[in-house]
């Protein structure tokens, strides 16, 4: 932006986001998960919700988890970022526990969620991208806020 006189001054620049380098691909990744866990569970919740209410809520559950996620990941900033990790960590041993319960207790899920069997129906995916979240959020590079 420049002012009447020539002189160039700068925009004040809101919160780096932390989708520079693979930040990006988590996003793109995040945003697609958001798009399938959403849409097959409002599907599914709405058609046959009295067949498996625990897995279609449990897939409900994930998918506003990845958007949350995704969120904060465009936002940016330390804060975001420390709710990122957590987040992260809890959609973790989300999978870990939903994942480990159905191959258990199967009989507890007459149908599939986003993180049975570890994501297996998501091509491990939901098990993947947590843990490579936490690790770009801990090597992204940090900034100062405010």
């Amino acid at each position: 932006m420049t002012s009447g006189e020539g002189e160039m001054t700068t925009v004040e620049q809101g919160p780096k986001r932390l989708t520079s380098g693979p930040g990006t691909l988590l996003v793109w990744f995040y945003g697609v998960m958001v798009v399938g866990a959403v849409s097959r569970s409002a599907y599914q919740i709405a058609t046959e919700f009295d067949r498996a209410p625990l897995a279609y809520s449990l897939s409900a559950v994930a998918g506003v988890v990845y958007g949350f996620i995704t969120y904060t990941l465009v936002r940016g900033g330390e804060t975001a970022r420390r709710v990122a990790q957590v987040c992260c960590a809890a959609e973790l041993a989300g999978v870990l526990i939903v994942g480990t319960w159905t191959l258990v207790d199967s009989s507890a899920f007459p149908d599939a969620t986003v993180w049975s069997d570890y994501g297996m129906g998501y091509v491990f995916i939901p098990v993947l991208l947590p843990i490579s979240a936490l690790y770009w959020l801990r090597k992204a590079p940090r900034q100062q806020e405010g």
